[in-house]
């Protein structure tokens, strides 16, 4: 179960490392016009989407493998109140992360309608859900 739970920390990270720089490359795309430097920003933005969803396949892989492992099975199969709340946001992530594919397409073709200011914001969101299951993970309030 260590090696399981090692592995889910460790593509965890790695998933969350493309989602705080994928909308960071958003802002430079929605800053820049047309031209050789927003194509290599598309190009960027284009291979770290893809790199970063075959991250998040094993990390929530690893994570209901754990699930499963500490709490599944049988007639006894109840998560605690802590749990419901994570996977709840771990949802809004998978959510965000789609989110984030949703605005590269709009990139792509060339409609996007949000300034810098907005991706700069839309930046913090994954910060602010990671804090919040790290919270639930570490502390277990209820």
């Amino acid at each position: 179960m260590l090696w399981i739970k090692a592995l889910h920390i460790v593509f965890i990270a790695s998933w969350f490392a493309g989602l705080f720089y994928l909308p960071r490359i958003f802002v430079n795309l929605a800053l820049e016009g047309e031209g050789p430097a927003r194509e290599r920003l598309l190009l960027m933005a284009r291979k770290l989407y893809r790199f970063t969803t075959m991250l998040a396949l094993p990390a929530l892989v690893f994570g209901a493998w754990l699930v499963w492992l500490q709490y599944g099975g049988g007639e006894q199969f109840k998560l605690p109140g802590w749990l419901h709340a994570k996977l709840t946001l771990v949802l809004l992530i998978v959510g965000y992360h789609h989110a984030c594919g949703s605005l590269l397409k709009k990139f792509e073709r060339g409609v996007n309608q949000r300034g810098h200011k907005w991706y700069r914001w839309f930046n913090e969101v994954p910060v602010l859900l990671l804090l919040a299951v790290t919270i639930l993970v570490v502390v277990k309030p209820f």
